[in-house]
C-alpha cells in the first residue's frame, strides 16, 4: 500500500482512499482530497514537518503522520478503482443541462421547506445616522432584507462586507480573521439591509465553533437572501460550500470575488451558463476595489422580492442508492405532526446521513425523533455494507462530482505553461527548509528593531509637544491641588503614555502586513513541527503571533481549532505574547536603561513570551491537557499585494482605540493614582520641612536681593538645599499618601526582586490596562523636580531607594530592570483578557488559574533575573 507520505516532493499522485478517524476523514475530504482527485507533493517544511501539497489548484499542509493516512496511487494506475462504484454513484461525472433535468436538478422537491416572503417593514430599528434627512421628514414604509456573508477563508468576503457597509473590519489573507459575526444596517434605495459578516468556513460540518456558529445562524436566523463569496481563482474547492448551501434550500447569490485575477489568467466562465445549472445567480465583484457591490445588492433586492428568473432551488443527484435512504429518512421526518416546514428535511436527512452529531440533537424536538434516527443508524449501515465505504465520503464524493460536472460545462481554462508563479517563488526563499526558520525570526528582529527605531523620531515630537502644552496650561493655572492635578496627573500620566501611538501604529503596520501578504499561514506552517513537539498545532502560533497585537482578539481567534483541548490550552498561553500594551513599557524602561541596545531587549522580551508560552504549553500538555490533537490541515493562500488603503486603515482603526483609551480608562486610572498619591496632605514630618524650606527661601532672596559676587557660593548651596528639601517633601508625601499605604502593603512581596514601592504600585495599576503601569509612573515620577524639565526616561535613570537598606542606591540597575520588564511579560493579565478567557472557555476557572499562574510564574522568573543578571552586567 502506497500511502500519500510516501511520495518524493515533486510527484503527482492520484487519491485512492482516506483513512482514519470520523472528524479526519471529514475535514480532508470536504478540503477536496476525494477519490480520483490528483495531488502534487511540492515541499516539506524548514523541519521535516508538515509537508505542503497542491490540490484543486490550492495548497495545503499535512502532517507526515496525517498524510500517512492517505491511501494514493500512480497516475497510470488510477483507472482500476476510480469507475468502481458502476454508477451506483455519481462521482466526477460530465454533466451537461439535459442531464441535470434528467437527474432531477428543478424546482423544490417533496423536502422543499417553501419558506413564504414575508413582506417587512422598518419600524423598531433605530438607526436614524443611516437614513436620509427626507426619510424622517415624511416617512415611508421599507422593506428589510436580512443577508449574510458566507464564504471560505480567503475568499474576500468580509472586502465585500466592507465594501458595501462602509465598516472598517480587518481583512486578513488567513484562516480565522472574522472570528464572530460582524453586523450592520445600511439604507440602500428603497430597502433597509441587514448585513451579517458570518466567520470564514470551509463547509458547514461542525469541524469548529465557528462552523457551526455559521450553520446554525443560516438555520436559525433565517437570512433572506445568502451571500455566498467564492475565490475566482479557487472554484473546485470553494464551490463544496456552495453545495451545502443548496442543500439547505436557501436563497443564495454567488459573489465571484477577485475576478480581476481570475482574468489574468485567461481561463474563461460562462456565468449565465452556471447560473442556469445551479439555480443560483451569479456577480462578478473585485472586494478590495469595491467593484460590482452595487450590481451585488441590486441582486440580492431582485432574489429576496422574488424577481430573479434564474433563481431556483435544485436538488443534487446523490446517486440512486444515496437519493433511496434521504427519501427513506425524509418520510419518517414527514410522519412528525410538530415538523416545522421552514426547516429542509432533505437537508436534515443529508447531515443524519453524514453521522453529525448536532443535527441528531436539533432534531429531538421532533415527537418521533428516536425513530428518525433509527432509521438513519439503519440507512448508514446499508450504504457502508453496500459500497464498502463510510457515508461521509460518499456525500462529498458526490458533492464534488456535481461541482466538478457543473465546471466541465461552464469552465474553460486555457493551456498554463509550467512556470512557477509569484506565490511559489516566493514560497521558495520564505518557507526553504534551511532558510524558513531563520528568515521568520530576522523578520520578527526588522519588526520590533523597526517599532522601536522609527517611532523614536515621531514620539519625540509628540513628546515635546505634550511638554510645552503641559508647562502652557500650568502657567495659566494658579499653584494648588487643580494645577497639580493637570500638570501630574493628567499630563504626567496621559501624555507619558500617548508619545508611544507612533510606535502601535508601527506595530500593527508590521502585524497588518504580515497577515494580508499571506505571510502569517506560512509562519503556523514554519512553526508546525516546533508545535507538534508540545503536543499543540501549528494553526495554534496564528493566534499567538496575533497577541502580539491585542490578547483579546487573539483569544477569540482560537475559535478556529478544532480540538478544544487545544483551543483551551492556545487560550492560557496566549497572554504570555508581549501585546501592543506593554509595547510601551519595554520602551520606555529599555530605552531608559539601555539605550544602545533598546530594539535588541524588546526583541528579546517578545522571544521570551514565545518560550514561556511553549514551555507553559508542554507542561500543561503533559499533565492537564492530555487528549489527542487535531490533525493539520491548513490552507495555503496565495501571496498577494495588500493595498495601502487597507493597511492605513488597520493601522488608523487601531490608533484610534488607542486614543480611545487615552480619553477613557488611562485619564481616569491616571487621575485615580494622582488623587491617591497627593491625599492625604498634612503630617508633623512634612510640616516641619516647609517650614525649612520657607525659611531657606527666604535666605536666597535675601542674598539675590545683595547681589554680592562673593555671595555666589553661599547661593549655590542655599539653591542645592531648596532642591534636596523639594525632592524629600515630594517623597515624604507620597511615602504617607493612601498609595503610599498600598505600596508598603504589597512591597514586602516584592521588596527580594529589587522593586520599590512605586513599581509595586504601577503593577498594581497595570492589571486594568498595561499601558496605566506608564501613567502611574508618570504621576509619581512627574513631582520631582528632577523630573520636571526632563523626559520621564530621565526620571527613571535617576530613581534612587529612599527606604531600607538600599537607601540611596538606584532602583534601575540593569538587573532590576530586566527584572521589571520580565515581571510585565508574564504576570496577570488586563481585565479584558481575563473576561475574554471566561467568555472563551466558559468556565471562571480558567481565567482564575490564568491569573494565579502567571502572577505566581512572574514572580519566581523576575526573582531569577534580578539574582542572575548581575553576573553578566
Amino acid at each position: 500500500m502506497i500511502t500519500l507520505r510516501d511520495i518524493e516532493a515533486g510527484n503527482s499522485v492520484i487519491i485512492k482512499k482516506v483513512n482514519g478517524r470520523s472528524s479526519f476523514r471529514r475535514r480532508i475530504s470536504e478540503m477536496g482530497f476525494v477519490r480520483g482527485k490528483e495531488v502534487l507533493v511540492l515541499k516539506n517544511a524548514p523541519f521535516r514537518d508538515p509537508i505542503e501539497y497542491q490540490i484543486l489548484g490550492y495548497n495545503i499542509s499535512l502532517r507526515r503522520s496525517e498524510a500517512a493516512l492517505i491511501e494514493v496511487a500512480l497516475p497510470g494506475e488510477a483507472s482500476e478503482f476510480i469507475n468502481e462504484f458502476n454508477g451506483t454513484l455519481t462521482v466526477d461525472k460530465k454533466v451537461n443541462p439535459k442531464s441535470f433535468r434528467k437527474h432531477g436538478f428543478a424546482q423544490h422537491g417533496p423536502g422543499g421547506h417553501g419558506r413564504q416572503k414575508k413582506q417587512r417593514h422598518a419600524g423598531g430599528i433605530n438607526h436614524p445616522s443611516k437614513f436620509n434627512i427626507d426619510d424622517l421628514i415624511d416617512p415611508k414604509p421599507l422593506a428589510i432584507i436580512k443577508v449574510a456573508f458566507v464564504g471560505n477563508p480567503n475568499s474576500g468576503k468580509t472586502s465585500i462586507f466592507n465594501a458595501i457597509s462602509g465598516k472598517q473590519e480587518h481583512v486578513g489573507n488567513y484562516s480565522g480573521v472574522t472570528v464572530d459575526a460582524k453586523k450592520t444596517i445600511i439604507h440602500y434605495e428603497d430597502y433597509v439591509i441587514e448585513l451579517t459578516d458570518l466567520p470564514g468556513t470551509y463547509s458547514l460540518s461542525p469541524n469548529s465553533p465557528d462552523e457551526l456558529f455559521v450553520r446554525d445562524h443560516l438555520l436559525k436566523s433565517h437570512p433572506d437572501v445568502v451571500v455566498n463569496v467564492v475565490d475566482s481563482s479557487n472554484l473546485e474547492r470553494n464551490l463544496f460550500l456552495t453545495t451545502q448551501l443548496i442543500d439547505m434550500d436557501i436563497q443564495v447569490v454567488l459573489a465571484l470575488n477577485m475576478f480581476d485575477e481570475f482574468e489574468k489568467t485567461g481561463d474563461l466562465f460562462d456565468t449565465n451558463q452556471f447560473s442556469k445549472i445551479t439555480g443560483i445567480p451569479v456577480i462578478k465583484t473585485v472586494g478590495s476595489k469595491r467593484k460590482g457591490c452595487n450590481r451585488l445588492l441590486n441582486k440580492v433586492i431582485e432574489v429576496a422580492e422574488n424577481k430573479e428568473p434564474v433563481q431556483r432551488h435544485i436538488h443534487i443527484n446523490y446517486g440512486q442508492e444515496l437519493e433511496l435512504s434521504i427519501n427513506t429518512i425524509q418520510k419518517e421526518i414527514w410522519k412528525a405532526s410538530n415538523y416545522v416546514r421552514e426547516y429542509s428535511s432533505r437537508y436534515f436527512a443529508l447531515r443524519l446521513l453524514d453521522d453529525d452529531f448536532h443535527t441528531r440533537e436539533n432534531i429531538q424536538y421532533l415527537e418521533n425523533s428516536e425513530a428518525v434516527i433509527d432509521v438513519a443508524n439503519h440507512e448508514i449501515k446499508r450504504l457502508e455494507n453496500l459500497v464498502h465505504e463510510n457515508t461521509q465520503t460518499l456525500i462529498t464524493n458526490a458533492r464534488y462530482g456535481f461541482v466538478n460536472g457543473a465546471l466541465q460545462e461552464t469552465l474553460k481554462r486555457k493551456n498554463h505553461s509550467n512556470k512557477k508563479s509569484y506565490s511559489e517563488k516566493i514560497d521558495g526563499i520564505l518557507t526553504h527548509k534551511y532558510l524558513g526558520f531563520p528568515l521568520f525570526l530576522l523578520i520578527l528582529w526588522i519588526m520590533f528593531q523597526g517599532t522601536f527605531t522609527l517611532g523614536q523620531y515621531p514620539a519625540d515630537w509628540i513628546q515635546t509637544g505634550v511638554s510645552w502644552l503641559g508647562e502652557l496650561v500650568g502657567n495659566l493655572l494658579k499653584k494648588g491641588p487643580a494645577h497639580d492635578l493637570v500638570v501630574d496627573g493628567i499630563f504626567g500620566g496621559v501624555g507619558g503614555v500617548l508619545v508611544f501611538l507612533p510606535n502601535i501604529m508601527l506595530l500593527f503596520f508590521f502585524i497588518s502586513l504580515m497577515e494580508d501578504t499571506g505571510y502569517m499561514a506560512r509562519v503556523a506552517f514554519i512553526m508546525d513541527k516546533l508545535m507538534h513537539l508540545i503536543g499543540l498545532h501549528g494553526k495554534s502560533f496564528i493566534p499567538l503571533i496575533m497577541g502580539f497585537g491585542c490578547n483579546v482578539p487573539a483569544i477569540m481567534s482560537t475559535r478556529t481549532l478544532e480540538n478544544r483541548g487545544d483551543r483551551l490550552l492556545t487560550i492560557l498561553i496566549i497572554p504570555f505574547m508581549t501585546c501592543s500594551a506593554r509595547l510601551p513599557v519595554y520602551i520606555l524602561i529599555a530605552g531608559a536603561i539601555f539605550p544602545e541596545s533598546a530594539g535588541t531587549v524588546i526583541f528579546s522580551m517578545y522571544m521570551a513570551g514565545i518560550l514561556i508560552s511553549i514551555l507553559t504549553a508542554l507542561l500543561l500538555k503533559k499533565t492537564i491537557f492530555k487528549a489527542k490533537e487535531a490533525p493539520f490541515v491548513m490552507e495555503l493562500p496565495p501571496y498577494r499585494i495588500p493595498t495601502i488603503q487597507s493597511t492605513l486603515r488597520h493601522m488608523w482603526t487601531k490608533g484610534r482605540e488607542y486614543l480611545k483609551k487615552m480619553g477613557g480608562v488611562i485619564l481616569w486610572a491616571s487621575i485615580i493614582v494622582w488623587f491617591l498619591s497627593y491625599f492625604p496632605r498634612t503630617n508633623n514630618e512634612i510640616s516641619t520641612m516647609e517650614q525649612s524650606l520657607g525659611q531657606i527661601q527666604q535666605e536666597i532672596q535675601i542674598v539675590q536681593n545683595d547681589a554680592k559676587p562673593s555671595y555666589t557660593i553661599a547661593l549655590d548651596s542655599l539653591q542645592s538645599n531648596q532642591q534636596e528639601l523639594v525632592l524629600s517633601i515630594h517623597s515624604n508625601q507620597q511615602y504617607h499618601s493612601y498609595l503610599g499605604y498600598m505600596g508598603r502593603f504589597i512591597e514586602p512581596v516584592i521588596r527580594p526582586i529589587g522593586f520599590d514601592w512605586k513599581i509595586g504600585v504601577s503593577l498594581l495599576s497595570g492589571i486594568i490596562a498595561k499601558e496605566i503601569v506608564i501613567s502611574t509612573l508618570g504621576v509619581l515620577y512627574s513631582g520631582d523636580e528632577s523630573a520636571s524639565d526632563q523626559s520621564l526616561r530621565s526620571a527613571i535613570q535617576q530613581q534612587k531607594h529612599d527606604q531600607g537598606k538600599l537607601k540611596g542606591q538606584k532602583i534601575y540597575t540593569k538587573g532590576t530592570t530586566l527584572a521589571f520588564l520580565v515581571f510585565v511579560l508574564i504576570y496577570v493579565p488586563c481585565i479584558a483578557v481575563i473576561a475574554a478567557i471566561r467568555k472563551e472557555t466558559g468556565q471562571w476557572k480558567w481565567a482564575i488559574f490564568n491569573v494565579t499562574y502567571a502572577t505566581t510564574l512572574a514572580w519566581i522568573a523576575a526573582f531569577a533575573v534580578a539574582k542572575i543578571a548581575p553576573l553578566f552586567f
